[in-house]
Order: C-alpha cells, then sequence, then structure tokens
C-alpha cells in the first residue's frame, strides 16, 4: 500500500492511505531509500512510502520503501554534530516564525534557516509574530527587517497569532501547500497553528520567566490538514539552526541578493573578504546588500572554516 507520513516518533511512523485511513507503520530490515542522503532518520514527515499491511486489524504495517523526495530540509543532528536530520520532506514553502521581543530571534538565526532553505530549493517567508506586544524600538527593528530581508527577496509578514484578523494575508499565502512552520521554543508558532487549524489544539506555554526563553512543547514533527487545502508540519523548538554540508566557496550562492552579482566579481572564486573587484562588497557599499546580512554571511563563512 501506498500512503504519506504524518508523524514521526523515531521508531514508529503515522501513515495516512490515500483513502484517509491512518496506519501505525515500522521499519522492518533493509529500508529502500537513496544512499546518498545519509540522515540520523531513514524517513521523515511528509515522505511517500511504501508498506506491506501487518495487522489489518490494528491498523500496523511494515514500511518496504520511500518514495523519491522533490526537496527536504535538514538541520544539523540533535544527537550527532557530525550527521544530518531530516526535519520534513516535500515541502512546498519554509515558514519561519520569529518574534522581536519576548524572545528576540536574532538575524544570525534567521539567515541560517534562509540559506539552508535556499539549498534545498526550498521558498521561504518570514513571519514576526506577537505584534501586539512591539514598543516602539521593537516597531524600527520590525521596519529594518522588512527592509533588509524585502531586498533579498524575502517576503516579512508581521502578524499577531492572538488577532485572527492579522492572520488573513497569511493564511491566504499558505493555502494549498505544504508548508513547514520552524522556529524558536516560545515564538508562538503552536499558538497560530491552532488559529490556521482550529481544534487540534497543539500544546502551548508561555514563555519562561527566568531565562526569557521559549519552552519546547512539540516533540516530534507533525502534519496536519488544512481545511479548504494544504498541510502544515510542526516541528519542535530549536534553540540553534545547526548548518550541515555546506561549502565556504559556495555559500554566497544562498544569499540571493549576493547570487544576482557573483557573475561580476573579478575571481570566479571569490569568498568575497579581501579579493579586490568584489561585486559582492561593492554592494553592500551601494546599498544594494545590506551590511547586516553581509556580517551574517561572514559570520558563517568563519564558522565553516573553524569547522573545517
Amino acid at each position: 500500500m501506498e500512503g504519506l507520513v504524518y508523524k514521526s516518533t523515531g521508531s514508529w511512523y503515522s501513515v495516512r492511505d490515500k483513502d484517509g485511513d491512518s496506519w501505525n507503520a515500522r521499519i522492518k530490515g533493509k529500508l529502500k531509500i537513496d544512499e546518498e542522503i545519509s540522515s540520523t532518520n531513514p524517513i521523515a514527515v511528509g515522505d511517500t512510502v511504501l508498506f506491506d499491511v501487518e495487522d489489518d486489524r490494528i491498523n500496523t504495517g511494515i514500511i518496504t520503501a520511500v518514495a523519491d523526495r522533490h526537496n527536504y530540509m535538514v538541520r544539523v543532528s540533535p544527537h550527532n554534530k557530525n550527521q544530518k536530520h531530516i526535519i520534513a520532506a516535500n515541502i512546498d514553502l519554509a515558514l519561519l516564525v520569529t518574534s522581536i521581543a519576548d524572545p528576540r530571534t536574532s538575524t544570525g538565526f534567521i539567515d541560517r534557516f534562509l540559506l539552508t532553505a535556499e539549498a534545498y530549493h526550498i521558498p521561504s517567508i518570514i513571519v514576526v509574530n506577537k505584534l501586539d506586544l512591539l514598543k516602539t524600538k521593537h516597531r524600527h527593528i520590525l521596519e529594518h527587517w522588512r527592509e533588509m530581508y524585502g531586498k533579498a527577496g524575502y517576503e516579512v509578514y508581521a502578524v499577531s497569532a492572538t488577532d485572527p484578523g492579522s492572520l488573513t494575508a497569511l493564511q491566504e499565502r499558505i493555502q494549498n501547500k505544504t508548508t513547514l512552520f520552524s522556529g524558536h521554543s516560545g515564538v508562538g508558532k503552536s499558538t497560530l497553528i491552532n488559529q490556521f487549524i482550529p481544534g487540534i489544539a497543539i500544546k502551548t506555554k508561555e514563555v519562561s520567566g527566568w531565562s526569557g526563553k521559549g519552552q519546547h512543547t512539540t516533540t516530534f514533527a507533525e502534519m496536519f490538514d488544512q481545511k479548504g487545502g494544504g498541510k502544515i508540519i510542526d516541528t519542535p523548538g530549536v534553540k540553534e539552526f545547526g548548518l550541515i554540508d555546506f561549502q565556504k566557496e559556495e555559500l554566497s550562492q544562498y544569499f540571493p541578493e549576493m547570487r544576482a552579482v557573483l557573475k561580476h566579481c573579478k575571481f570566479n572564486n571569490c569568498l568575497h573578504i579581501n579579493e579586490p573587484g568584489c561585486a559582492v562588497k561593492q554592494g553592500v557599499i551601494d546599498k544594494t546588500i545590506s551590511e547586516d546580512r553581509y556580517v551574517s554571511y561572514v559570520a558563517i563563512l568563519e564558522s565553516i572554516e573553524k569547522k573545517w
């Protein structure tokens, strides 16, 4: 039988077949999967799988194969820093939920998420939640983010998850798409999903008072159907978005505003640091490329070099 993976708990998978029936399935024996993809999890939410019925009385099955993925999103495995963990597969849109206050999302975290999505060919958007909590100084930051990421070609949505009226444009944007929701714990991701899919009641927690950081509420990735079409993949809140398998020579290709001018660099292997005739550095001087994004690029480049 063929089915779509809706939830992964590490050893068991919730799979829904074409008739809409749910099955609890597990892997047994050698799984037919792309050997080029080395990850800590051979199957991810969003995968289409083939499975044999084990017991039709309690709807259990054995997964025998995974269909080819048209894309997937990864991060460093939380259990092994040298391996990748597939967050989800077959995604139309990657949505990063952020907040400027309570807690503050760093632009470094945002940039790492965006460049990972770029590398795996997934369009992405930024959602700034908790608009109702923003003070004047926070609103200046919001406008800076709008300009900086807008210049790079990204959409920025400012919303309040507790105000349905602020969610209309975003809801239209994700309709009929399979959208991955990611972000730090405490940014309101679960509250936001609860608004889009009433009745699923994903657990939410307040931001920890003593640390100012969110508390984990989602343990495993899970996919939900949207009314009217489309799916939302909820993922565990992450403290850091670790990069893996990135080469320093290709890093600038995943910054869209830099990619647009790379052909004008004097040297093909330009790293945009000290090289003469660098179009990226000229873009920073001309303000067509954000200085903050360039600083983020340099920091990520240094982290890659340090790792090597």
